[in-house]
């Protein structure tokens, strides 16, 4: 693609006005063709990001101060200059539009918030005996693909299915490499054991290949086989391997029997189905592959006041398959105006055809219709946990004397064992619920703490969060900084929290440390807020359950943490700290001498002998183990 971009003020056009008359000034300038606009406010903040035909064209009707919407309207009233990138065609406009709204966010665009990958389920293709193995990213390794599945759920479950239909191995080939034994996956009757030579090549190959015909949808081809194979170990009295075909067929009927909808007539397709009630939006999205449901999942994205289903749905499809594998049938629950020109980028970005329908009639139509219902009856549930959320929020602002309701509570705690690896969380939630992307985990780095001082922990933790806060959002706009800080501890840590926050000179966000409180039993938590002596909430007082439902995820989060990081530790060696030494060459060097230990003992022709080692890096690692100069 060749993309031409104009900054926000044309030379000769100076956007000085506001509204239409600061969009009016660029009409001179602008060309004739495709491209993509962005519209900023008086802070140079992106309020929109758009793609035009004509660049010329769609500036002029945003220049016309009359008949738009009220949200184009106040749109255009808060726009103070505007960005040009000019394109080839329209399709690179739309992929290009795509990218900048997920990168930038703008407030008056229809938002994606939930843009995770979907696991895969991948069959290798580069070892004698593939590995069956779930798979989520980009597809660098080579081998089939299967998938998206709606969850990593859904493909563990799906995997440990297949391992007994199929038998195929899912260790890592590091394993696989150092087995002298069957393991216990054999034993239960999981894998064929080809680690250890219970099957040869071309066996393996051909469980391998049922279990492609299988994921690509030719299950009944497979079960036939199996039948007539378990019918012929039963004549010729081979009644152990007659069983264990038996138990194989069992599960490949499992495996049909936990797909909920197998529709006859559509192989391959996403179903996307948007439902819009009290200015939110829920889109569920159904995966069909082979014949088979392989899940789904809701989600919401941030809609704009006055923006049509249409225009929802167009947007969230252009963001959800921007880093995604789309099927080449697309099933949408409402008719797209601009269905030709997603379907001309989205088979660019596949290599394949990809179409977009909105049947009326038929079994396609009751997909839809299917889709339709759960996406109605998830934004029902998540409409009623936000009243819910809404009325906590509010019963929480009253019992620490709050002015409002906070938009956004973060939770801290650290987790150590003596001092040892010692890491700090912070967990968020607001309005919605948890927001497991905002979580943030802290490595303890100061050198001068005491080896479990939670005090100084937690000072350190929170100047390098509002530290960050006030290099990067000093003026509050983008919706980081917490209405609520709670701390899981008591007045010692909120004392700490307040001589961090004060150093940096911020002294209006809300501290409240929840401490044990007596027997440090749950109910009889003591709540600390500065300025005030300690109180307790009612045993049996939803705002107490709700505090404590914060802590204990805040608790659980750092427990991971530490974990985590202690198992990092227990697997470093000096290696590691060598100078010259990464990852391939630690492996090689591992692979070559059997330990670290005998690494260190190594002299310089020896090291010299490994791989990638040459005589300059031999002489450095020799130094270091060895205190050379």
């Amino acid at each position: 693609m060749g993309f031409e971009e104009e900054g926000a003020t044309l030379e000769g056009a100076p956007a000085r006005a506001g509204g239409a008359e600061a969009i009016r000034a660029y009409l001179p300038s602008l060309p004739d063709r495709p491209g993509v606009y962005r519209m900023l406010d008086a802070k140079s903040a992106v309020l929109y990001v758009g793609k035009a035909r004509s660049l010329r064209k769609r500036v002029a009707n945003y220049a016309n101060g009359s008949g738009h919407s009220t949200r184009i309207s106040r749109m255009i009233a808060a726009t103070a200059s505007m960005m040009f990138v000019t394109t080839e065609t329209e399709t690179e406009a739309l992929l290009l539009e795509a990218n900048l709204i997920k990168q930038l966010k703008p407030r008056f665009n229809v938002l994606l918030r939930d843009d995770k990958s979907f696991p895969h389920i991948l069959i290798g293709g580069d070892h004698p005996f593939p590995q069956l193995r779930k798979h989520r990213g980009t597809r660098a390794t080579s081998g089939r693909y299967f998938g998206p599945f709606a969850s990593a759920g859904a493909v563990n479950r799906t995997i440990n299915t297949l391992q007994k239909a199929f038998l195929l191995r899912t260790c890592r080939d590091s394993i696989f490499a150092n087995r002298t034994r069957p393991c216990l996956l054999h034993q239960i009757k999981r894998c064929c054991a080809p680690c250890v030579g219970y099957v040869d090549e071309e066996a393996y190959a051909e469980m391998q290949e049922d279990a492609i015909r299988f994921l690509e949808g030719r299950s009944t081809r497979v079960q036939e086989t199996l039948a007539t194979e378990m019918a012929r170990a039963a004549e010729a009295m081979e009644y152990e391997r007659a069983a264990a075909l038996r138990d194989r067929i069992r599960a490949l009927t499992a495996v049909q029997a936990s797909q909920d909808v197998n529709p006859e007539g559509v192989e391959e397709a996403d179903v996307v189905a948007l439902h819009e009630e009290g200015g939110q939006a829920c889109v569920q999205v159904f995966f069909y592959r082979a014949n088979q449901n392989w899940g789904n999942r809701a989600y919401f994205p941030r809609t704009v006041s006055g923006a049509e289903p249409e225009e929802v749905l167009e947007a969230f499809l252009a963001q959800f398959y921007g880093g995604k594998q789309p099927a080449r049938l697309i099933l949408t629950s409402h008719a797209l105006p601009g269905a030709a020109l997603l379907e001309e980028a989205l088979s660019i970005t596949a290599a394949r055809r990809v179409t977009i329908a909105s049947p009326k009639r038929g079994e396609k139509r009751r997909l839809l219709d299917d889709a339709l219902r759960n996406a109605r009856e998830s934004l029902a549930r998540r409409m009623a946990e936000s009243a819910s959320q809404a009325r906590l929020l509010d019963s929480l602002a009253e019992a620490f004397g709050l002015d409002a309701a906070p938009r956004r509570i973060e939770v801290y705690d650290n987790s150590h064992i003596m001092g040892t690896n010692a890491v700090g969380a912070m967990v968020v939630a607001g309005p919605d619920g948890f927001v497991k992307g905002q979580y943030r985990k802290f490595n303890i780095r100061a050198d001068g703490l005491t080896p479990g001082d939670d005090f100084g922990m937690m000072r350190e933790v929170l100047t390098r969060r509002f530290s960050r806060l006030l290099k990067e959002d000093p003026d509050r706009e983008k919706g980081d900084w917490p209405d609520l800080v709670l701390i899981d501890g008591g007045q010692g840590q909120v004392s700490a929290a307040v001589a961090a926050l004060d150093e940096l000179g911020v002294d209006d966000v809300a501290l409240v440390g929840v401490a044990k409180g007596v027997d440090r039993d749950a109910g009889k938590e003591e709540f600390h807020v500065p300025g005030r002596r300690a109180f307790a909430l009612p045993h049996r007082d939803p705002t107490l359950y709700f505090v404590q439902r914060l802590r204990d995820e805040a608790h659980r989060f750092a427990i991971g943490a530490h974990r985590a990081r202690r198992a990092q530790a227990t697997t470093q060696t000096p290696l590691d700290e060598a100078p010259g030494i990464g990852p391939a060459r630690k492996r090689a060097l591992l692979a070559h001498f059997g330990s670290a230990k005998a690494v260190s003992r190594a002299g310089v022709e020896d090291l010299m002998k490994v791989e990638g080692v040459s005589e300059k890096t031999a002489e450095a690692l020799y130094a270091f183990f060895h205190g050379a100069a």
